[in-house]
């Protein structure tokens, strides 16, 4: 990865070929095997069992702005061609001055007519949430903001004291309980990703039974990964606002010569052709390959026992 994002430098996961084409399983490495089963399901979904059939032809997404300098991440949102732009926030080790700076030149590239959103990741405490979200949105006008602290409470409680707009992400995706967000009116928006909820028909589930807007974003996935986030944005019944899927800029490598990469802020519904000579580009070393045929392993057992009982 050219960038630093979610703390990582390098992003791994596994693909499968099936029937119906490519699916990526790639769990991020600090989540337990139990955690995974739905990332599974959501590879064997699209590998053997393909997508619904989509209701749009491309899907509008966002600029992806990492916890940069302002003036790369105002270089980022210019050459994106997007008018939509996430920009992180809270990360570890900055300030609330660092952030602000960063909103500002994102609003500068974009103008008033622009949209800027920003993601916390959890960063905060309700206290510091209410601040940041006061001034960033005097600096970017905010169009909302992503999962402001860690738990659905927290967010009920920030959402009551700012004017912004209130996205949750992992209060869905990794919650027992996706819908307790619904039950607390902790959120305006609901964040979905397919790996995480098990694929594109169980995200389909929630966006339906959750009763809030929807964003589809993606977890940092090649373009097979990016492919099934794609086919869920184009088969929600309503897309009221751009997506995060437009994010192979935050990888150094691709499995195809056709990745998934926006033009103008919008992605072309479509299958992605994992091509043999691309894979090798960014094939893993032994040790990496071993771990991860282990971790299928013993996630798989795991789904495997769970549909028995």
């Amino acid at each position: 990865m050219p960038v630093r994002f979610r703390g990582i430098h390098r992003r791994e996961g596994l693909l499968m070929r099936g029937a119906a084409g490519w699916g990526e399983f790639s769990p991020f490495l600090d989540y337990d095997d139990e955690e995974c089963v739905p990332w599974l399901r959501a590879a064997l979904e699209a590998a053997h069992d393909g997508w619904p059939e989509p209701v749009r032809d491309r899907v509008p997404v966002n600029a992806t702005v990492p916890a940069v300098g302002p003036e790369q991440a105002a270089q980022i949102v210019r050459t994106s061609g997007a008018s939509t732009a996430k920009v992180k926030v809270a990360e570890r080790g900055q300030t609330l001055a660092d952030d602000v700076a960063r909103v500002e030149a994102v609003r500068d590239v974009l103008g008033s007519g622009g949209r800027v959103r920003v993601d916390a990741n959890g960063g905060w405490s309700v206290d510091d949430a209410v601040a940041a979200v006061k001034a960033l949105d005097a600096v970017g006008t905010l169009e909302y903001v992503e999962q402001p602290c860690a738990s659905v409470e927290e967010l009920a409680l920030v959402r009551r004291r700012v004017d912004v707009p209130v996205a949750a992400d992992e209060s869905i995706r990794r919650a027992a309980d996706p819908y307790r967000v619904r039950d607390l009116e902790a959120a305006d928006v609901a964040v979905l990703k397919v790996q995480p909820l098990g694929g594109v028909r169980a995200c389909l589930r929630v966006a339906e039974e959750i009763g809030l807007p929807v964003v589809v974003s993606s977890a940092v996935e090649s373009s097979v990964g990016l492919a099934a986030g794609v086919a869920l944005a184009a088969a929600l019944p309503e897309l009221p606002y751009a997506c995060g899927l437009g994010t192979t800029s935050l990888l150094g490598g691709d499995v195809t010569s056709s990745p998934l990469d926006p033009v103008d802020g919008w992605l072309p519904v479509r299958t992605v052709d994992v091509e043999e000579a691309a894979l090798a580009d960014v094939a893993a070393d032994a040790a990496t390959d071993a771990a991860w045929r282990a971790r299928f392993e013993r996630v798989d057992a795991l789904r495997r026992a769970a549909v028995a009982r």
